[in-house]
């Protein structure tokens, strides 16, 4: 019978103390993420040698073909108990990695305690929908249960992109067939390049890292496909500011107006801490919808008024943060001192705790 590879010890310890991420660096000792906070596994301090020798044992031919070149290196590993993301990459000339569990079941909308609009969103039949948030806010979990739903609701083939792997869908309804760059496929241009020719009805690109992956995704909602996607911003405005950085000012236009017809929600989310017990984390979550005022502000180019439009946009199913905050205080999910501490504005906060809903900043006046 062959031995475990090493690692595997490390990923026990994970499990057994509850252990969302692992970080190896050479001349430090491991560290785990224990409920947000990072905290010594031991006493050994790791060489560069025993690192590299963890990361041989499964990843050996990558680690030349890839890392050894460049100095980074994204793959998943899966056990029988879990499945782990691994991020490769060379500081101070020597090797360190940083390791997530991501955890196999799909867990559903109601589990993650997202708000209902993201179902309404999933059963969209075409167009582009954009998950943002720092890394580690929960954007592929949240993108997940999107995909889950439409597993289990909708007859269609569904093609993800990613870069690793991180969630294994089964196939129910419908029929799901998941490419990884770097052993699938290049990289995810090229990926783009061929997809539409694979019968998608949905698409899910795991991020949407340069001008190229964009427009090809772009292009796939406008032939009538659903496009998922994800963008390492905070903000609906930020996520616009970020989609126009990709092209030259003289394409703005151009940009601005297939988002209006195409881009259907930006769904922004953070992570924090639940008061709840057996609820670790939860998601704050912004949505925004494209509705006609949304589309005519992005055709427009007024993006400093989507803040008003979503906050004012509650009949229509969208939500800022801080109407997010107040759920899940009011909901008993997170404590109040947490919300404040990441509420945008702690006064419009303290205000809809009270029931007193921000004035619209003349955006209805506008309209």
């Amino acid at each position: 019978m062959d031995e475990k590879p090493e690692i595997t010890r490390y990923f026990d310890t994970m499990g057994k103390h509850g252990a969302s991420d692992l970080h190896l660096k050479a001349g430090s000792k491991a560290m785990l993420r224990i409920h947000g906070d990072l905290e010594p596994l031991g006493d050994e301090i790791l060489t560069e040698e025993r690192i590299r020798k963890l990361m041989d044992d499964i990843a050996g031919p990558l680690m030349k073909e890839r890392f050894d070149p460049t100095g980074n290196l994204d793959f998943a590993y899966s056990t029988d108990a879990a499945r782990y993301r691994l991020d490769v990459f060379r500081q101070r000339g020597q090797t360190s990695v940083a390791i997530r569990q991501v955890h196999q079941l799909i867990q559903s909308f109601d589990d993650l305690h997202l708000p209902p609009s993201l179902r309404t969103i999933s059963e969209l039949a075409q167009g582009m929908v954009i998950v943002a948030g720092i890394t580690g806010c929960g954007k592929s979990t949240t993108l997940a249960a999107m995909i889950e739903h439409i597993n289990e609701t909708s007859r269609c083939h569904i093609v993800t992109i990613e870069d690793p792997i991180e969630y294994m869908y089964e196939d129910k309804k419908s029929y799901i067939s998941q490419r990884e760059v770097g052993i699938d496929v290049e990289d995810f241009p090229t990926a783009l390049k061929y997809v539409v020719r694979q019968d998608p009805d949905v698409i899910l690109i795991g991020e949407m890292r340069d001008p190229e992956t964009f427009a090809s995704a772009l292009a796939a909602a406008e032939t009538g496909h659903l496009v998922f996607g994800t963008l390492h911003t905070s903000t609906a405005p930020q996520t616009l500011d970020r989609i126009l950085s990709f092209f030259p000012q003289d394409r703005h236009r151009l940009i601005r107006h297939d988002l209006s017809f195409n881009l259907k929600a930006i769904i922004c989310q953070m992570l924090l801490p639940s008061c709840r017990e057996g609820v670790d984390r939860v998601p704050a979550v912004e949505v925004m919808l494209t509705t006609p005022g949304i589309r005519k502000l992005i055709l427009d180019g007024e993006d400093r008024f989507l803040a008003d439009a979503v906050r004012v946009g509650r009949e229509e199913g969208m939500q800022d943060f801080t109407e997010s905050l107040r759920q899940l205080v009011t909901e008993g999910l997170v404590d109040r001192r947490v919300a404040f501490e990441r509420a945008p504005s702690l006064e419009a906060l303290k205000m809809a705790l009270k029931g007193i809903v921000g004035g619209d900043s003349g955006l209805l006046g506008r309209t």
